[in-house]
């Protein structure tokens, strides 16, 4: 069995053992064998979340392998189901086998789906949900392709922690939605930075400049829970605010960079200017985070969503022999200095490339687990949201250990709280759990 892991596994095994030492000897029971290895039988996949990236998704996994069946979906409203249904069925008439008894609704429908006989799950509900998901899937058995990030608040890291190993006890396949890992350009120029390119790495710059992302009125009929779903972006709680749920990605890059090392701590500038209304809930438009590293190296990393500023997706590294900038929007993927190189292969579609490896994976029943530098890469960008919301110095332990946890009191639609926009200064970083 081989098992494809992002480097500097120690570290994060480390932090395994303060969040996965209670559950340590039930996950050694487990044993569910691989499904479908090595045959050529149908791959029954449910799809949990069934907004614009759900739906995206399944029908990458049913581009991925000529044997792969849709067969049961999961959202919180028939409207959004119905609507993906209607997107997927002409895709793939034959595939998309989703009967009105396989088509759930409501919190509790990923539990329905993962009853359904799926071999595969795709999980793509907002990110508050995604360390109950994650957990639940991994306990009943199930490959699973998770998106970005992987929580929103530290309980739910940890969370996610326990879900990794645990997948790694039980031998499944665990992708995740940072996409750029598995983006040609992207993997052969920071291949080529970890191998030393550009020698020690000193320094990295990250951006992610963008546009504000579109907002629901609250209309009649819908209560205070469902309209926070409904424009879940804008509500804290359910994203993790943009540096968590966007602005993850160039995050991820400072982590892959930097070979998977994990910051001492952060410092942190964030506020909001342009958002007003209701509708803009309560996250911030930018942020700019420092993160310091245990060898003196310091990264950076700016976001934002303002209209009518520029746009940036670039990431700017530098080391002791050398430089690169990478751009996947431009794309444009150069090193100078001493070891000049520019990439000039392919560009094959990267949201199709992780379920291409997913599904290949189940078939040669092999392993790949992102959890180590998936987890790590989620963490780094909720750090950057504490050191910002608080207006402090915050250090990887404090963050990591942190009781932080978003969890309304009930999952019901009915009335939510909508705590204020955190003012610098005047938040908190939550002390650590007991």
């Amino acid at each position: 069995m081989t098992e494809h892991n992002g480097p500097a596994d120690a570290i994060t095994r480390r932090e395994f053992v303060r969040v996965t030492a209670v559950g340590a000897t039930a996950g050694a029971l487990f044993a569910a064998p691989l499904v479908h290895a090595g045959g050529s039988d149908t791959i029954r996949i449910g799809l949990i979340g069934c907004g614009g990236r759900g739906t995206g998704a399944a029908t990458q996994a049913l581009d991925a392998d000529p044997a792969v069946v849709l067969v049961a979906m999961g959202d919180m409203f028939p409207d959004r189901l119905s609507a993906s249904l209607d997107r997927l069925r002409p895709h793939a008439p034959l595939r998309v086998k989703v009967p009105a008894d396989r088509q759930f609704i409501g919190f509790d429908a990923y539990r329905r789906v993962l009853e359904a006989d799926v071999d595969v799950v795709i999980l793509t509900t907002p990110p508050h949900f995604r360390p109950a998901h994650l957990a639940a899937a991994i306990d009943a058995g199930k490959h699973v392709f998770c998106e970005k990030p992987m929580a929103v608040d530290a309980t739910g890291v940890r969370k996610v922690l326990q879900s990794v190993e645990y997948a790694r006890q039980k031998q499944l396949n665990l992708v995740s939605g940072f996409c750029w890992r598995y983006s040609s350009p992207e993997r052969a120029t920071f291949q080529r930075i970890n191998d030393g390119a550009i020698g020690d790495v000193v320094s990295v710059h990250t951006t992610y400049h963008a546009s504000p992302i579109g907002q629901h009125a609250r209309r009649d009929g819908w209560s205070p829970m469902e309209w926070q779903l409904r424009n879940w972006w804008h509500f804290r709680w359910l994203s993790g605010d943009h540096i968590v749920e966007q602005a993850c990605h160039s995050i991820d890059k400072i982590n892959w960079a930097m070979n998977g090392a994990t910051p001492v701590r952060a410092s942190a500038i964030g506020g909001r200017l342009m958002r007003t209304g209701a509708e803009s809930g309560n996250v911030y438009d930018h942020f700019t985070v420092i993160y310091e590293y245990a060898d003196g190296a310091r990264c950076f990393h700016t976001c934002r969503q303002m209209p009518n500023c520029a746009y940036d997706n670039t990431d700017y590294v530098m080391g002791t022999a050398g430089t690169c900038a990478v751009n996947g929007w431009a794309p444009s993927h150069v090193i100078k200095g001493e070891n000049p190189w520019s990439y000039e292969g392919e560009h094959p579609n990267m949201y199709q490339v992780e379920h291409n490896e997913l599904f290949a994976a189940i078939r040669d029943g092999t392993t790949i687990n992102d959890g180590h530098w998936m987890t790590r890469s989620t963490m780094m960008a909720i750090l950057g949201r504490m050191a910002a919301y608080s207006g402090q110095t915050v250090s990887w332990d404090q963050a990591f250990n942190s009781a932080e946890d978003w969890t309304p009191p009930a999952y019901e639609l009915g009335e939510v709280q909508m705590p204020p926009v955190a003012m610098p200064g005047g938040y908190t970083v939550p002390a650590p759990v007991a």
